[in-house]
């Protein structure tokens, strides 16, 4: 039979560690940073929200931390790649996976072109016939990418024959592009001038993608040679930062590619070490960050616990001081928040 509660065992909650909450004073806060950390002593996402802010903050104040940023949905095209810029120029990230179709859209803003708000009565069919490519409340005009062509041949002119393409390679290229012919900021832009890797690991799941292998027809014709690319280079120059670096970080928005490819780099050294027998060390994500609105029930990969990665090697358990964070919201909404709280906890000291 079940036992019948005591009252005189009922618990106080400050006699069992437990923290209370605190009403949300909107009218006693004066900086995103005032009004996040009292988020996070409420509760739902707002909590999460504060949490995510803390476990960031706590990321970058560690000076043995090397920090990954992995990024995808459409947030270059959605206005939020400067966030980007500013977390690499703060030297808060030391590289970044990202989709191909998101480096795009932010090469294209970074070139200095302009994305437009979608006007909800112009259908789809007359968009195509306009050039007008929709995302989602959003126009990236097809003249946009065609100039995006023009500017990778040029970048990728002056390789050598033999040399062998990687991503990283591209991305690097391009960044170094806009270093010497753009003023203002851009991811890529930044990525180049702070040594800051950048991978896109479907890379061939991008307009870029695409553009590079018109590249490769076309300079197939004139020389009768193309350049190979060649993705398992990405692969260890990423696991050989890795390897160099006892604790690592990882910060997410969305998921796809992108989150998994960075995430499995311990497995990946891992199965290095049992199977090939190579002296290869552990490493896990001690730290780790994700906004992202995709649930755990639906059993895909964009809505994986960062408890459940701990299963599969790629996170250090929370009980051996992995310290988590997941935000369950559009990003657009909670990584200006996060990060501005963040760089004003920073900028204080």
């Amino acid at each position: 039979m079940p036992k019948a509660r005591d009252e005189s065992q009922y618990g106080r909650g400050h006699d069992d560690g437990l923290e209370p909450l605190q009403p949300l004073d909107i009218g006693s806060v004066g900086s995103v940073d005032d009004l996040v950390r009292a988020m996070s002593r409420t509760a739902f996402g707002g909590r999460r929200l504060g949490e995510a802010a803390d476990v960031l903050e706590a990321m970058v104040r560690d000076p043995e931390c090397f920090r990954v940023v992995t990024i995808s949905g459409a947030m270059t095209v959605a206005k939020q790649g400067m966030i980007l810029c500013e977390m690499i120029d703060r030297g808060w990230v030391q590289a970044i996976v990202s989709t191909g179709a998101l480096m795009t859209h932010g090469f294209v803003e970074g070139a200095g072109m302009l994305h437009f708000k979608h006007r909800p009565g112009m259908k789809d069919e007359d968009l195509y016939l306009r050039g007008y490519n929709r995302v989602y409340d959003t126009i990236e005009l097809e003249k946009n990418l065609d100039d995006a062509e023009r500017v990778l041949n040029e970048a990728l002119e002056d390789l050598d024959p033999d040399s062998v393409l990687s991503s990283r390679l591209i991305m690097s290229k391009m960044g170094q592009y806009l270093a010497k012919h753009v003023e203002g900021r851009a991811i890529l832009k930044s990525a180049f001038e702070h040594q800051v890797p950048v991978y896109v690991p479907a890379f061939t799941d991008s307009e870029l993608g695409l553009d590079l292998a018109i590249y490769n027809h076309t300079r197939a014709r004139k020389t009768g040679r193309q350049l190979r690319f060649d993705p398992f280079l990405d692969l260890d120059d990423f696991a050989a930062r890795i390897r160099a670096h006892e604790t690592l970080g990882i910060f997410t928005i969305g998921g796809g590619v992108p989150r998994n490819w960075a995430q499995q780099v311990g497995p990946y050294l891992e199965i290095l070490r049992s199977r090939l027998g190579l002296d290869e060390p552990v490493r896990r994500y001690r730290y780790a960050v994700r906004i992202c609105p995709e649930p755990e029930h639906w059993g895909g990969l964009s809505g994986c616990s960062y408890t459940e990665g701990v299963s599969w090697g790629k996170f250090v358990p929370e009980a051996e001081g992995g310290r988590f964070a997941e935000v369950f919201a559009d990003a657009t909404i909670a990584w200006p928040m996060v990060t501005r709280a963040v760089m004003e906890r920073l900028d204080r000291d």
